[in-house]
């Protein structure tokens, strides 16, 4: 054995009763003071959600013109659990969960206290939390020394967080509902004031212009052959004479309008599913499971800090004691 570890067990030894007392009475102590007598117990409740892909019903449910279909059923990814932290943070949660359970008297905070938001809002934090865990889910977690309420307060702020999240998203969905509903209405107008021109060309006599003007055409020419009399020839000049002037617009009129009508079944189909997102809802989250009221207290871990006090106690009395020698040596070597 080298003269290093010889030296340390002859000095563990010499001083084995102080270093075997001090941790004991530290122990002891910890053992005692992080008793229910001392410290209040808490309790952890927690709810694991996954968010959806989407809270839109006409995007789930209604056809959509495009490849990439989105099933509400599925789960979603980082940017909705997110969004989901985001909402969770906000102020309709805090003041909603800490009205309703009456957290100021819960907590025993001074209602007087010029600082009360702010003391409200660090036990709030200290005692709830949210975090995305690495499936993509979102878990809400609740400490409480009620067991029941900690229970009663996770299920509450998941309930919540789909009712903001909706109420957000209809809100949404009614602005881009009158937008739509707009846009509709002055398409519908365009599309009657050229339905109503179209009509008043027709009773001009332009019908179909490029059918019509070939069949007159032929007519007037095969009258003029034949010599037929002044008053045809004059009949079929003037109906060439009409479609020259109106079945320019005629025919514009008719390609915009068969334009429109195209793009009024777009509209018309947005204002559906708009109306659908403004009117119903779907859940925003998937629960995983309802918290319950835990039968095991989570803090304090008591034998931690058993375990933790005792091994400080021993380092420091190592400490004390190795201190207290060097300072015995350097005092015999000074010149008295």
């Amino acid at each position: 054995m080298d003269p290093s570890s010889q030296n340390l067990l002859l000095f563990l030894f010499r001083n084995r009763k102080a270093l075997l007392m001090a941790p004991l009475i530290a122990a002891v102590a910890a053992a005692i003071f992080s008793g229910p007598w001392f410290i209040t117990p808490l309790y952890e409740s927690s709810v694991v959600v996954f968010p959806s892909t989407t809270n839109s019903p006409s995007k789930a449910l209604l056809p959509q013109n495009t490849y990439q279909d989105q099933d509400f059923l599925e789960f979603g990814a980082e940017e909705q659990a997110e969004q989901l932290l985001q909402v969770l943070s906000s102020d309709a949660i805090f003041d909603t969960i800490t009205t309703r359970f009456k957290l100021i008297e819960h907590y025993d905070l001074d209602p007087s206290s010029p600082t009360l938001r702010t003391d409200l809002h660090e036990e709030f934090s200290d005692k709830i939390s949210f975090e995305r865990t690495q499936f993509m889910s979102v878990r809400i977690s609740v400490l409480d020394q009620d067991p029941q309420m900690a229970a009663d307060m996770a299920n509450a702020i998941v309930d919540l967080l789909d009712r903001v999240k909706s109420r957000i998203q209809r809100e949404r969905a009614a602005v881009g509902l009158n937008l739509v509903k707009n846009e509709y209405q002055k398409v519908r107008q365009e599309l009657r004031d050229m339905e109503d021109e179209i009509k008043s060309l027709r009773r001009k006599g332009v019908h179909e212009y490029e059918g019509q003007s070939m069949v007159v055409s032929e007519q007037y020419a095969t009258a003029i052959a034949e010599g037929r009399g002044d008053k045809v020839i004059k009949q079929l000049k003037s109906v060439l004479d009409t479609l020259a002037k109106y079945g320019g617009r005629y025919v514009a009129l008719r390609d915009e309008l068969h334009l429109m009508k195209e793009e009024e079944v777009k509209i018309k189909t947005k204002l559906d599913q708009s109306r659908v997102d403004a009117q119903q809802v779907l859940p925003a989250t998937f629960r995983v499971n309802a918290a319950v009221p835990a039968d095991k207290k989570e803090y304090p871990v008591r034998w931690l800090l058993v375990v933790v006090s005792a091994l400080s106690a021993f380092v420091a009395t190592m400490v004390v004691i190795l201190g207290a020698n060097t300072w015995k040596e350097l005092k015999e070597k000074l010149p008295s």
